[in-house]
């Protein structure tokens, strides 16, 4: 008994579906992951000038050293959207910012907040 092609069921739509799934996955991993390691590393850093601010270390420095990390990992953040204080005997930081992630006709603002309060240790 011969088949015929079309009586068999067999088509490449699915195949053709998953590849666009996959190629939007894969543009989806490019476009966010940099953003998202960028942002880590931010927060690993404000988290280490916690660790590190001794008392001889005014809160302005502090402030100045998260803008120039933030420049250098090119994450749109400003001066006027960091804060730094000193409470007695603590440190709080504040930094928040949005970086538009472009896709092909869309383009999604990812907003972030990092807030932190750490003691600061005499030295």
């Amino acid at each position: 008994m011969r088949r015929r092609n079309a009586e068999a069921g067999a088509g490449n739509l699915g195949c053709v579906v998953w590849l666009l799934v996959l190629g939007l996955a894969v543009l989806i991993t490019m476009k966010a992951v940099p953003v998202k390691i960028a942002s880590a590393e931010l927060y690993d850093y404000m988290d280490e000038l916690a660790r590190t601010a001794g008392v001889n270390t005014t809160a302005e420095e502090v402030k100045k050293a998260i803008l120039k990390r933030a420049e250098d990992l090119k994450l749109p953040l400003d001066k006027d959207h960091v804060l730094v204080e000193r409470v007695g005997d603590r440190l709080r930081m504040r930094a928040e910012y949005t970086v538009p992630v472009e896709f092909p006709g869309y383009t999604y603002n990812w907003h972030f907040v990092h807030e932190m309060e750490r003691p600061i240790f005499v030295v």
